[in-house]
């Protein structure tokens, strides 16, 4: 099968890169083996909050020095500064125009609330989910209603409600109950977020959440909600604002994530009005390489057809979606077998205490300063690199996770049109 690309991961990274190439007219495919990191996300995605000293961060584009100086492999040092500040600025529009609207900017980093009511900073979040724009600052409302599912355990509108009112915000915790929501309760594991939110994608459930709201908000002037609703429809929170005539806000949940999910479908959905392939449930198991070249790239579903391309991204993710392996004596890439950068040590990889840094968080793919893969110290001439999969971050402690893996996406991308200009 011959396409302009090939695309090797169907999570955040893979989807921008294949968006843009496919934007521009190459004829893309995607190969995906399911489920991504997007299943577990906040709403929110994170440019940079911390120096990798532990320096936190403001404005992230203003600490690009800084960062080079600490950690000179780090994909936003290989970017670099001017260009990292205009990808960064494209990257609204661009969610925009997928059908996915975010808030913030690159300039200052605001502060998402969590799911246990606490502020975290970040770069974008999902339009409609909570967010203030200093960590110390007052919140703008004096009263307010957390509302939940009874019987949904992923949600604690008790730690929430406990965080506004030491914020002088005058909070209560409400339930309510559904008979859509009944044949949930029969198992445990069904009341989880996306099972409530396939609920609530019918218009008629809908209205029924917007009269309890009406009931339940008293005189608060703002009602938060978990993300249980939204899935596949975009107008599902604009319509309870409207039944209830005041501010409706949405407080992320445990996985699995709604929000991340929703932005999953919408993406890969632009991606294919685009023109891109996305094929579902496949998993590429090896690479032909021909004099610094990928020839031929073969999957699971495929056999001996091979896929072939001028182009090849690999945006496999990290150890989570089997990026990278690691074995007891050594962390390997399983595709190519592209040089990774980490420590020969195992006992160096981690550390006993769970939430000190952890070496193996920016363990990952070398590149070089095109974000080509490195193969025996050699860049292979058509393969690049981007997202979760490069080394040289930690996307727990420096906060960069998302921001690595758009904006790297967007930088092969462009790597890839301006070559073939």
């Amino acid at each position: 099968m011959r396409f302009d690309t090939v695309i090797i991961g169907g999570g955040l990274s893979g989807l921008v890169c294949g968006i843009d190439l496919a934007k521009q007219g190459k004829r893309c495919v995607i190969i995906s083996a399911g489920q991504s990191a997007l299943h577990f996300s906040s709403g929110s995605f994170d440019l940079l909050n911390a120096l990798p000293d532990g320096t936190p961060v403001g404005s992230p584009l203003d600490v690009l020095e800084d960062l080079a100086l600490q950690s000179p492999g780090h994909p936003y040092v290989k970017l670099g500064g001017e260009r990292m500040k205009a990808l960064a600025g494209m990257v609204p529009v661009f969610f925009r125009e997928a059908g996915v609207v975010v808030e913030g900017n690159g300039c200052c980093n605001h502060f998402r609330v969590t799911p246990m009511g606490t502020l975290k900073p970040t770069w974008l979040t999902l339009e409609g989910y909570s967010w203030v724009k200093a960590e110390g600052g007052s919140l703008p409302w004096k009263k307010a209603v957390v509302l939940n599912v009874a019987g949904f355990l992923d949600f604690y509108p008790a730690f929430i409600a406990d965080e506004l009112n030491k914020r002088g915000v005058a909070c209560v915790v409400r339930l309510f109950n559904m008979d859509a929501l009944s044949h949930l309760r029969k198992s445990p594991s069904e009341m989880r977020s996306a099972n409530i939110a396939r609920v609530f994608e019918k218009q008629e459930n809908l209205e029924v959440l917007g009269r309890i709201l009406k009931k339940e908000a008293g005189d608060a002037e703002v009602v938060f909600l978990p993300a249980v609703f939204g899935l596949e429809r975009r107008d599902s929170l604009a319509f309870l604002r409207q039944a209830l005539g005041r501010e409706v806000l949405v407080l992320p949940t445990l996985p699995p994530s709604v929000p991340g999910i929703h932005t999953q479908l919408q993406l890969r959905k632009y991606f294919q009005e685009c023109g891109g392939v996305y094929m579902l449930g496949d998993n590429v198991l090896r690479a032909e390489i021909e004099g610094h070249r990928v020839k031929r790239v073969y999957s699971y579903n495929h056999g001996d057809i091979p896929f072939v391309a001028d182009d090849v991204v690999l945006a496999t993710g990290s150890f989570f979606s089997q990026g990278l392996i690691a074995e007891p004596g050594r962390v390997y890439e399983p595709v190519f077998g592209l040089d990774v950068d980490s420590l020969e040590s195992r006992e160096q990889w981690f550390d006993l205490n769970f939430f000190h840094k952890q070496a193996y968080q920016s363990f990952g793919v070398k590149t070089d300063g095109m974000f080509r893969g490195m193969k025996q110290g050699v860049a292979l001439d058509n393969l690049y690199v981007a997202g979760a999969v490069l080394g040289g971050f930690d996307a727990v402690k420096e906060g960069c996770g998302g921001g690595v893996s758009i904006l790297t996406a967007l930088a092969v991308a462009n790597q890839i049109i301006d070559k073939h200009k």
